[in-house]
Order: C-alpha cells, then sequence, then structure tokens
C-alpha cells in the first residue's frame, strides 16, 4: 500500500508521496497532498453530525453521546500494514500521556475504520486486539457506506482506492464539547505536545461553573511543562511555589484592603 504521511499544514511543500515526487504528475486515484491538507483545515469549525456506528463489540451508539466532552477521532482500516498501525501505536502514546496530564476522564478517542465493506465489528475488535487498544476511554467504530461518508466529509478526510489498499491523509482529529472540529493533528509520528496542548485548551478553555477541583486542575496544568529529553510532561514545581506565592500575596493585599475599607466606613 502506498500512502500519504502529511506534516503541519504549514509544511504542506514538505508532503511527499511514497514513490513519487510532489513534482511528477499524479495518477488519478492518488491523492494529491496540498488538495488533502486543505480539505482538512477548511473543516475546523465545522460540527460533526450525529451519525450512528456500531463500536467493535457490534453494539450501535450516536456520536451525540460523546456532546459534553472532547473528542479525539482517528481514522484507519483494519487491513492496513504500513501507516495505520504505527499511527495508532503512536497515537496510544500520546493517549496515554493526555490521561496522565489531564485526567482518564478529561477526553475520550475513538477510531473510526473507514473501510465501510471490510471494517465490520469483528475486524475493529480484531485491530484493537493486535495494536494493544486497552483504553478505557477509547473505543473503535465502524459504519455502512452513507454513513461514513458523511462523518469523513464533516472531518474534512480524504481517501482513494489505489492497488492493495487506500492512499490517505494520516490525520487525528480533535472535536471540542459542542461536536465541532477543534484541531487537525497530522502525520503518524506527531510530536505529542502537538495533540495534548489542544485538548488542554478544549477541556480547560471554556467558561463552566467554579469548582475547588477545577480550580487545582488549572493550577496543576499551570504548573506542568513539557520535556523534550524526557518526552513527557511533568511538574514545575518552582512554577508551583510561585504560583503559591503569588496566591498568598494576593490574599494578604486582598485583606489589607478589606480592612482599610471598613476602617474608613466606620469612620
Amino acid at each position: 500500500m502506498k500512502r500519504i504521511v502529511p506534516a503541519t499544514a504549514a509544511q504542506i511543500a514538505a508532503i511527499v508521496l511514497t514513490g513519487a515526487a510532489l513534482s511528477a504528475p499524479l495518477p488519478k486515484d492518488r491523492l494529491d497532498p496540498q488538495q488533502a491538507i486543505a480539505r482538512s483545515e477548511q473543516a475546523i469549525g465545522r460540527s460533526v453530525g450525529a451519525y450512528t456506528l456500531s463500536d467493535s463489540t457490534g453494539a450501535s451508539f450516536s456520536l451525540d453521546a460523546y456532546r459534553g466532552k472532547p473528542l479525539v477521532i482517528s481514522l484507519i482500516y483494519s487491513a492496513c500494514s504500513s501507516i495505520c498501525p504505527p499511527s495508532t501505536q503512536h497515537l496510544i502514546a500520546a493517549v496515554g500521556e493526555g490521561r496522565r496530564i489531564l485526567g482518564a476522564d478529561a477526553f475520550e478517542v475513538l477510531t473510526v475504520g473507514f473501510d465501510a465493506r471490510n471494517d465490520t465489528p469483528v475486524r475493529m475488535a480484531q485491530f484493537a486486539a493486535t495494536q494493544g487498544v486497552k483504553f478505557s476511554n477509547w473505543r473503535l467504530a465502524s459504519g455502512d457506506a452513507r454513513t461514513l461518508e458523511a462523518l469523513l466529509r464533516d472531518l474534512g478526510f480524504s481517501y482513494a482506492a489505489v492497488a492493495g489498499g487506500f492512499d490517505h491523509i494520516a490525520q487525528t482529529t480533535i472535536i471540542d464539547r459542542d461536536g465541532r472540529v477543534y484541531r487537525q493533528v497530522y502525520g503518524d509520528d506527531f510530536p505529542i505536545r502537538m495533540l495534548i496542548e489542544p485538548l488542554k485548551d478544549v477541556i480547560y478553555g471554556t467558561t463552566g461553573a467554579f469548582t475547588v477541583g477545577g480550580l487545582i486542575d488549572r493550577i496543576r496544568l499551570i504548573c506542568t511543562t513539557y520535556d523534550p529529553g524526557a518526552g513527557r510532561y511533568r511538574i514545575d514545581y518552582g512554577l508551583v511555589f510561585g504560583s503559591v506565592i503569588a496566591g498568598l500575596s494576593l490574599l494578604l493585599f486582598g485583606a489589607v484592603l478589606l480592612r482599610e475599607w471598613r476602617r474608613t466606613a466606620r469612620a
């Protein structure tokens, strides 16, 4: 199978097709990398329909069930032996880090098989077992041709049938709480921060009811930095100490202002 390995949208010129230069004419059944990325980026802000899919156990569910919580969608086909396995393995590592930093229940993951003819629930279950997808917040699913066509259009996902498989863009999509496409992540070996940082935005970037737990989560995230050497996030205790000092200073300043206001009011 031949494949497209995209980088970021800002690096379209660096996108290549295995075995074919961008300057060479593309066969009619091959995807144009620039057009594929453009279509993908145009999907940002688009609402994803409440489509009904079947998970790897055969149970039906609606994408409406994910409303209210961020959702990461990856797209594969179960017979893939090239791009889909390594991209899934990399996503497993990224999701594991996201669960560690953001919480196991902070977001959901859905892998959809886009080969309507062959990606049956049984085949998707086999793919999950082979790849070792075991997280409780991760489900694999398939659907009928019409449903998948509509879903892939909403997601801006491109693919084309070729001899031995499919030519397809390596795309992971982040859906916000309201069911809209928030960010596209490209490639089968993307930097983990490219997934986790936008997830942090959609998890904590909206205004909600104040809770002590939510405040603690926000403080913890502010004090969490990415360590490129270790390839993972860690708590920066210098930031923690600075945050505590800043918080205590604000409280002290507020207490002084309150005392002065009361004294002035009595006078």
